[in-house]
């Protein structure tokens, strides 16, 4: 289902950002906090930072398909952040996609 949405990212806690399997995303990290982002390939979440990509406050991508952000991962559909360390261990995540 396609959303155009901010995502509250709780503490300690991989949160997925795509409510069904997408090919390519927009999103921002909208708060004080970094994130680990880490695909997946079915809606299993994660359970570690192992691969993830890191991305600060404001940072982000514009219609980036999950190939090219996790090209080592084939087949990758879904999609997770985690918050990091800093602004009390939460993050928001502006997401939008098809």
């Amino acid at each position: 289902m396609a959303q155009n949405t901010n995502i509250d990212i709780a503490a300690e806690t991989w949160t997925l950002l795509t409510d069904s399997d997408v090919s390519a995303i927009t999103f921002q990290v909208v708060s004080n906090n970094f994130i680990y982002l880490k695909a997946t390939v079915g809606a299993t979440p994660p359970s570690d930072t192992t691969g993830s990509i890191i991305y600060d406050s404001r940072q982000g991508e514009a219609n980036s398909s999950l190939s090219d952000l996790f090209p080592g991962l084939s087949g990758a559909n879904r999609l997770y952040a985690y918050p990091g360390d800093t602004a009390g261990g939460t993050a928001r995540v502006m997401v939008s996609h098809a």
